[in-house]
This record gives structure tokens, sequence and C-alpha cells, in this order.
């Protein structure tokens, strides 16, 4: 496995002059109603988790394997999808420790999607970096390269109010599911009809496969030469090549093996079986990391390993453009890396391309300029070439990866296409037994639904009062988004609509909603909103109740909101005796704190926001008794 170490480390300093924007964390746990995340595996080298922030929930892998897991061709067949790669965003409400590595995560909604943890699944936390409301880059953007065995990593994700001009390159190339690496040395039986149909093995003397959906956990399905899903088979004996990964369409498979022009090796072809094709689980929401190339069988220490996978870049933007000049050829890319061809004279199998990956643009406008043109891709590898004039096995190639649109697919100064990876030759005399990466051209192009990335609530509550319910949302993101409908019910089961509202924002922008419902239930009334796009595709928001009467115990208000240079905070508590008053910005700095007395059940203060610079900040009320309320506010000194 050493090669796997080699590679990956080459794949580091190739991207080590680009920039990380993410932080990333394994989740281990979720809890309390789907709002608490145990968080592992911190990596907080380039961002931090902060209050108030957004974040992305991916179910990087599942146990997604079929039932037959015994040694025949099937095996790595898909199951039940299960739900990897489903993602959604979240926003940050709390975190413990308050600074430094968090352990736990708290987000302001219950998730939506019912995430699996466990042996063979991954779940990933990332943020969602916001940075700002116009950006320019300083340097070529990249993501931390997926590490298995900690599974963080794979994915950029970035958010931009208005305008990301793009002076450099976005690149998730070679950042996803990890390439099988080669065999140990191993000088097994020539085109004999039982190097065929060793499908799984733990025998280090075969190509290891590559890694993809399913986290394998069992070391009997660490080699051999079928898929583990969308991660290509790695090679048999004798010299044969590895599986091309797969994503939107299946990788290719491997060369024969050492002799490939011998009537014997094309009966029995021992080459790395290609990983899967996902095309008909992948949608707006569910997106997939490109499988990883399967490794080369080898005997002479010259074989090569898999390629790695394209990762997943999330971009939210108003418009994305260019400059009338630039440096370099401007791009974003989700590609597969093409594997190494096999060393220093070659005579041994070559490894598998890995898989293009996913990219998903949620952007209303490209303005890119005829000097400065736009190239999107998400392109398979190719397989690796035998550098030997003797016939070995080169490597299948890889499959396509997914480009998903907003929108109408851009053509002014944009060139967009995914393509799949060609098999590397058997020799240097340009023949080749393996096979390329499956797929149509250009069939990884979805123009998808307006809001690829969701609707996101900031919160849903609702309070009683006497004659009737205060119900009040805020979003955080409305593009191309159509109406809610309020819905409520007497038992939580059986809703009926009750108000439609129009939306009032655009991209990135917090608004906020409220009604009034006098023909509420008693004792207690359930409500849901319906969010719906301009396709009329829909989500429900999860469900809040309300007791005729449960809300006169606290009443927290906070106006006004945006506040420009004063800020009045309210309360009404007539069970509490103190509180503490805290006002936290995005970074979860405290910066303003205040006790509260509540012996005589209410309490009122003013705040000057003068010297608070322009942003989101919360404010927070903690009483005696542990319980807590929480109010996001904007501070704007713009008049």
């Amino acid at each position: 496995m050493k090669n796997i170490i080699v590679l990956a480390l080459l794949i580091l300093t190739t991207i080590s002059k680009s920039q990380i924007l993410n932080a990333y964390a394994n989740i281990s746990a979720i809890s309390g109603a789907k709002t608490t995340l145990t968080v592992t595996n911190v990596n907080q080298a380039s961002h931090t988790f902060t209050l108030g922030g957004q974040v992305v929930v991916m179910q990087m892998q599942d146990d997604a394997i079929g039932s037959n897991t015994t040694n025949v061709s099937t095996f790595g067949n898909l199951g039940s999808i299960g739900n990897a790669g489903v993602y959604e965003i979240g926003i940050i409400s709390s975190r413990s420790p308050a600074t430094g590595t968090p352990t736990t995560i708290t987000l302001s909604n219950p998730l939506v999607n019912n995430f699996n943890v466990g042996a063979n699944s991954s779940v990933q936390l990332i943020t969602l970096r916001n940075l700002g409301t116009n950006y320019t880059t300083t340097a070529n953007i990249t993501g931390l390269t997926w590490d298995n065995t900690n599974g963080v990593g794979g994915v950029i994700a970035i958010s931009i109010t208005n305008s990301l001009t793009l002076n450099h390159s976005i690149s998730a190339d070679g950042i996803g599911f990890n390439g099988g690496g080669r065999s140990s040395d191993n000088l097994g039986s020539v085109c004999a009809a039982a190097n065929s149909t060793v499908y799984i093995s733990s025998s280090a003397n075969l190509g290891y496969k590559g890694q993809g959906i399913y986290r394998r956990s069992a070391a009997a399905y660490r080699n051999g030469r079928s898929k583990i899903l969308n991660g290509g088979g790695g090679g048999g004996d004798h010299n044969a090549g590895g599986g091309g990964g797969g994503n939107y369409s299946a990788g290719g498979q491997g060369g024969n093996g050492y002799n490939t022009s011998s009537t014997a090796c094309m009966a029995y072809p021992s080459g790395g079986l290609g990983g899967l094709s996902l095309s008909s689980s992948i949608s707006s929401n569910r997106i997939f990391m490109g499988g990883g190339g399967g490794g080369g069988q080898q005997n002479n220490s010259r074989g090569s390993d898999g390629g790695f996978g394209g990762g997943i870049i999330l971009i939210k933007a108003g418009t994305i453009l260019t400059n009338s000049t630039c440096a370099s050829a401007i791009k974003i890319t989700a590609n597969g890396l093409n594997a190494n061809n096999t060393s220093s004279g070659g005579n041994d199998g070559a490894g598998g391309g890995g898989a293009g990956g996913s990219i998903v643009l949620q952007v209303n406008n490209y303005s890119n300029t005829s000097t400065c043109p736009l190239t999107i891709n998400a392109n398979g590898g190719n397989g690796g070439s035998v550098s030997t004039t003797e016939p070995h096995a080169g490597g299948g190639g890889g499959g396509q990866g997914v480009i998903v649109f907003s929108g109408s697919q851009p053509t002014i100064n944009v060139t967009s296409g995914t393509n799949f990876g060609t098999p590397g030759l058997d020799n240097t005399g340009g023949t080749a037994t393996g096979t390329a990466g499956g797929g149509p051209a250009n069939g990884g192009i979805f123009v998808s639904s307006p809001s690829v990335l969701p609707v996101e609530l900031i919160y849903f509550n609702a309070i009683s009062e006497d004659s009737y319910n205060l119900i009040s949302w805020e979003s955080a993101i409305e593009t191309n988004f159509k109406n809610y409908e309020l819905e409520s019910s007497e038992d939580g089961i059986n809703f009926m609509k009750i108000a439609t509202m129009n939306p009032k924002g655009n991209l990135s922008s917090y608004n906020n909603y409220s009604y009034l419902d006098f023909n509420f239930y008693k004792p207690i009334t359930y409500y849901r909103l319906k969010m719906v796009d301009l396709d009329n595709s829909f989500k429900f928001s999860p469900i809040t109740s309300v007791e005729y009467g449960s809300s006169k115990e606290v009443l927290f208000s906070v106006f006004p909101n945006p506040a420009i240079n004063e800020l009045f905070v309210s309360l009404i508590a007539p069970k509490h005796e103190t509180a503490e008053l805290k006002i936290i910005d995005v970074l979860g700095r405290v910066i303003y704190h205040q006790p509260i007395n509540l012996e005589q059940g209410f309490a009122d203060h003013q705040i000057s926001t003068t010297n608070f610079e322009n942003g989101f900040y919360f404010v927070n009320v903690y009483y005696e008794d542990k319980t807590s309320e929480s109010i996001k506010i904007i501070i704007s000194h713009k008049n």
C-alpha cells in the first residue's frame, strides 16, 4: 500500500500552490431530533466552524452494496442506494466547545434527510464558505483530498452573494475517491482460467480495488477483479490492468494480462472490472465523487496504481465572470486523474483511470469574455499504459462525471462537457485490450430545477396569544423560488393549507415572514411549510407545534431588525429569576455581555450598536435552568 501513500503525496504536492477554503469534519452520530451532530477528525486548517455559518451535510458513503458478497462477477453491484450522495444545507446555531476544535455542532433546524452512520457508511460536514457580496480569486482554489480513513475531504463549497470573478481556476481534480494500489510482486500463472474468476480476495498479490460509495470494512473485499460499486476492480494474475472508476457512466475494464495477444488471455481475461454507473441515482441533491481506478498487477515492481476520482464542487453565486485578460486558462473542473504508466521497462500491469466527479452550479448568470473564456469539465481519467514493446496490460478508462446547472447550460464564452477516459495501451506498439469508460458524449450534463441548493430556513416558529397564533420564519436562500404554502394540522398528520406567501428576496438574502392564524386548534396546533420552486417541485419544512397559552411563559423580542444605532431587547419571563444576555458575532466572539435580573418577571434593555460592525449577530439569552433563547439580527449603519 506504500504506492497509494506515494501517489497521495504527489497529488498533495501538485495542488500545494492552490488554496483550500473549507473546513471539514466527520459526523459520527446524529441526535437531538436530527439537530445535534457529534463530529470527529475535524480539519479547520483553512476555515472554522462558526456560529451562524452555513454548512453542508453530505452522505459520502453508505451501506449500498448488493446482497451477493461472494466471489462472483456480480460482487460490488448496487443493492439499495440508501442515502449515498444525498446532501443538504444547515446553519450552525451552537457548538461545543465554543472555541478550538468542536466535538458537537448543533444546527438551527432538524435535518430533512435521514443520514446513515455506520461501519460501511460515512457522513461529512463541510463549511459552505461565504466569500461575501463580491469576490475575486487571488489564487487557484481546491479542496482537501478525500481521506477514507477519517471520512473527510473531497468537497469544495463556496457561496458569493453577487459576483464571483475568476482570475484563477477552481479544481477538484483527483481529490475524490482514492485509486487502488498496485499489487505486491507476484509471479502468478499466465492466462489461466482460474485467474479470471478471482473477483474478491484479501491477497496483496492482486491489484487493489479503487474506493467508491461503499465504505469497505472487510479485508476480503480489498483485492481482486470485481468493482466495488463505483470503485474500479484490481488487476489479476498475470500483469492485468486495473478497471476504471465510475460515476455518471461506468469505468472501463482493465487489459487482459500478459500475454494479451494470446488466444488464452483473450479467453480468460483477468483485468479489473470497471466501476458502476450511478446515473440512475443522480439528481440535483444527490451527487457523488468519482470512483477510484483499480491498481494493476505486477511481478517486476513496474506496475502502477489506479487514478484518483474527481471530487465535488458546489458554487452558489449570482454571476460568474472573467476579466478581459487572464494569465492562464480559467477552468472549473472535477476531473478524474489519469493512472500512471508502468515504469522502468514497464513489463507489468497498469492502473485504471479515476472517474470524473460532480460540479453543482447554482448561478444566475455567466459573463465571460472571449479573451478569457471559461471551461467546465468533469472528465474521466485515462488508464495507464505499458511502456514496453512486449504486450502486457493497460488500465481501463475512468467514467464520466456530472455537471449540474441551475438553469440553461451557458454557451457564450463557456465550454462545458464530460468525457470518459481512454484505455491504456498494452505496449508501446499501440494496442489495447482494456476498454474506455462508457457513456454518451456530454451525458453527464444536467439542467436541473432552479433551486439546486435548496431553500434554507433560519428558523420556523409559532407562539400562542389569546386570540391567535403567530407563525414566523426566516429564509437564507430564495433563488428562483415560487412561494411558501403554510399548512396547519390538529393531529400532526393531516395538514391543510391556510395561506400562500410569495418570496421577498434573491440569492442569499435573509427575509422574515409572519402570519396570524385566528382559526387555530386547541389544545395544540401543528404547522409546516411547503416550499415550492418555479418548476413546482417542493419540499416540506420540519413540523413545529404550539400549545394554546404556552408561549406566555417566555416572550423574547429584539427590535428593530435590522438595527442601525440602537437595539432594544425585551424579556417577559415570570418563571425565571436571572439570565445572561450575550451578543455573539458570526466568528463566535462575545461582543456584548450583560446579566439580567428577572425578579419582577420582565426586563428591558437598550443597547448602543454604533460601534458594532455591519453584519449578522446572534442575541442570546441564557436562563438559570440552562435553557436559552436566540434571535439572529442584522446590524446596518447604511443610514
